[in-house]
């Protein structure tokens, strides 16, 4: 007799306050391995670039319209998918449990005998407060906070609020889903004896690019919202805690903080590009223009595999080769040992930062980023004649760094390990937000991305916008100067390092 299928297991996982960072290391690990993840809709969508490829994902937007979930269908559903799969993971917007329902949830898993977990989020009170420089406690004014929800069940007769009790409190009071009542809740406050100068702030789209700060005394702090339009979601902060120190507004000082910035990799490099405009404050939109196409499956590069230990310089020019490289290594049970005595060389530091990670350290990298750079300063750094030499890059690669290094008297093997192929990426979205000058910078790391993007956003668009385009270095300037797309900031370090340093340089 066949055994009863056991159900999986449903993690309850705080997603964090909105920036897609600010999940934790727990967290990120389940959304790495999980089946099946059921998703709020304040959720970063960043973050689904940890879930497996072969995982179903499934948004529970709770707002009222078309495609909304109830909390009922949503209990439903934990269950449904925690027969189906082993791992699930119901991600919600900051803690699961801070007024995110995630007690309703845990009793009905309890109740339907589906083993869970919570993993615990950082709820965006705190965050609020952090990220504007409110100091919820301190020894100066606050040595305690109340977390209160502005909005109760539907249906409740009798509000759990003890007005009385909260207009005296001395400490910090933070809200949560307070907008739609706020004029309500000054007015209780107020009534009940709170006096009508004590500071407050709201503070919206918390941890993100876009975070919005308004302050004001209490009796004013509704209006000001209305007329800087502040919509939900967003905290209220009141008490002592909301005449904040600006000094310590920390995130609002971020470098790029606020400036919207396209970036046209592949996916993989765009969700490595986005992680560091998001470190300094900006707000990246992945369009992405190509995909990385492996082609260490062919016959000439296996038969080059061989072999490669029978050269003295192998050159990788891109981080994108080296990976390339190393997974197919990798696939045949093989490692770097393959190199033999052969001197590596590297055309940048990110190149060469990806070796290191696979134990290897470069033995040249040039002082500029530049195959041609790479090139001429080899043949000076050592003497390439009748030396074997191993170009492991990119099939759309020019022929200049092959011509520099024969010129030089080395015998050139130059085998393709990856090409780009366009991608197609749905752009309705990106040319309405040119068109309303809503995109601050659009950046291009190689001429293989110019070419993929203009491909789908006219020139003279981009030309007639306030949009700001920077380039990685000069041989994609060259690619945008043939379109007429005129180049505002190039960087001087030919990496994304310095494609971000070039757009800081370049101000607003």
């Amino acid at each position: 007799m066949t055994g009863q299928r056991k159900n999986g297991k449903v993690y309850l996982v705080g997603a964090g306050p909105g920036s897609a960072d600010l999940i934790t290391v727990r967290g990120a690990e389940l959304l790495r391995s999980a089946e099946c993840i059921i998703c709020d809709k304040l959720v970063d969508s960043f973050l689904l670039n940890l879930v497996s490829p072969d995982a179903e994902i499934v948004n529970v937007p709770k707002r009222v319209g078309e495609g909304s979930f109830t909390q009922e269908q949503i209990n439903k559903l934990l269950i449904e998918k925690a027969r189906i799969y082993k791992t699930v993971v119901r991600l919600k917007g900051g803690d699961p449990c801070i007024f995110g329902r995630g007690a309703e949830e845990a009793a009905f898993l309890a109740q339907a005998r589906i083993d869970f977990e919570i993993v615990p989020g950082i709820t965006a009170g705190i965050a609020a407060a952090e990220y504007t420089g409110i100091m919820l406690t301190t020894r100066d004014y606050s040595s305690w906070v109340v977390f209160v929800s502005g909005r109760e069940a539907e249906g409740k007769l009798k509000s759990n609020i003890d007005w009385q009790w909260l207009a005296k409190f001395s400490g910090s009071i933070v809200l949560y889903m307070a907008m739609e009542s706020l004029d309500f809740i000054v007015g209780e406050l107020i009534k009940n004896g709170m006096r009508d100068d004590v500071p407050a702030a709201v503070i919206s789209d918390v941890s993100l690019p876009s975070q919005r700060i308004v302050e004001a005394p209490l009796r004013m702090i509704n209006e000001k919202c209305k007329s800087e339009e502040i919509e939900p979601p967003a905290i209220v902060v009141i008490g002592a805690a909301a005449g904040r120190n600006v000094a310590l507004n920390w995130f609002m000082k971020k470098p790029l903080f606020g400036r919207t910035i396209v970036v046209t990799r592949d996916r993989r490099g765009n969700i490595d590009f986005s992680a560091k405009i998001l470190r300094e404050g900006g707000r990246p939109i992945d369009f992405a223009t190509i995909r990385i196409k492996p082609l260490t499956e062919s016959s000439d590069f296996l038969q080059v595999l061989s072999r490669i230990s029978g050269y003295d310089w192998i050159i990788f020019t891109s981080a994108n080769g080296v990976s390339i490289f190393f997974d197919c290594l990798k696939t045949l049970k093989k490692d770097a040992r393959v190199f033999g005595a052969a001197k590596i060389a590297a055309i940048g530091t990110e190149t060469a930062g990806k070796l290191n990670e696979f134990g290897i350290r470069a033995d040249f990298v040039p002082s500029v980023f530049t195959g041609k750079e790479l090139g001429r300063q080899l043949t000076g750094f050592t003497n390439l004649r009748g030396k074997k030499v191993l170009l492991l890059r990119s099939e759309n690669a020019s022929a200049e760094l092959v011509e520099i290094l024969e010129r030089a008297g080395a015998e050139v093997g130059n085998v393709p390990v990856y090409t780009n192929v366009t991608e197609k990426t749905e752009c309705g979205g990106l040319r309405d937000k040119i068109t309303k000058n809503e995109i601050d910078w659009i950046t291009f790391a190689s001429p293989s991305s110019v070419k993929g993007f203009f491909e789908q956003i006219p020139p003279d668009l981009i030309n007639s916008s306030s949009a700001r385009v920077a380039s990685i270095g000069p041989v994609t300037s060259e690619a945008l100067a043939s379109l007429g797309v005129k180049v505002v900031a190039e960087a001087t370090d030919h990496t994304i390092d310095g494609l971000l340093a070039a757009i800081r340089e370049a101000g607003e």
